[in-house]
């Protein structure tokens, strides 16, 4: 079982080989029967090992999406202040922002669509983790947004700056739904074309 790079990133540093074994058929299990009709047995089965091994790592399957959700969004967390960092202009951040967001959302479409749709299946506590994760990435974007309408930059009405916030990161997000590797543009192609979109949705031009 190969682990495309984009995964491996989800979970870096010391780790058994037989937890990211684990962890990857358990993104692929989520990702094509959804979290509820994927069994221990399943993902134990597809890692080459046997369901008892798997507790060795896991308490349960909800552990398994916990870990795939949590670093998902932290990466992603991460992604987005550094494309904030490299500019002080807000339409520069902005493009940079919305253009590594979509490409990550592309490029990583099956992890994309369990960090994003199968939220409503992770214990609570580990809920309230992403949650917070959640909440800061769409802070990042508004106070890229808030500078820019400060500057005179963008044409954002101040009561709408958190639902354009959540617009702009639903577009990148909701690729992850449709986007596959037979897909006529590539990650970074389509992150290009959406940044312009997202300039011209906050009246930057």
């Amino acid at each position: 079982m190969t682990e495309p790079q984009h995964l491996a990133d989800l979970w870096p540093g010391d780790r058994p080989e037989a937890a990211r074994r684990l962890l990857l058929a358990a993104v692929e299990a989520f990702a094509t029967r959804g979290y509820h009709a994927t069994t221990t047995r399943d993902i134990a089965t597809a890692a080459g090992m046997s369901p008892a091994a798997l507790y060795i790592h896991y308490t349960s399957k909800a552990a398994l999406l916990a870990e795939i959700s949590r670093n998902g969004h932290a990466g992603t967390l991460a992604l987005v202040e550094a494309a904030v960092a490299e500019s002080s202009d807000p339409r520069e951040q902005m493009r940079r922002l919305v253009a590594a967001f979509t490409a990550w959302h592309a490029r990583g479409h099956t992890v994309g669509r369990i960090v994003n749709y199968e939220l409503r299946a992770l214990p609570a506590e580990d809920f309230e983790v992403v949650a917070e994760l959640r909440r800061r990435i769409e802070d990042t974007v508004m106070r890229v947004i808030e500078a820019g309408v400060a500057a005179g930059l963008f044409d954002v009405p101040p009561a709408t700056t958190r639902t354009t916030a959540r617009a702009v990161t639903s577009l990148g997000i909701d690729v992850a739904r449709w986007y596959n590797e037979r897909s006529t543009e590539t990650p970074e192609q389509l992150g290009d074309r959406y940044a312009t979109l997202v300039l011209r949705m906050v009246g930057a031009g």
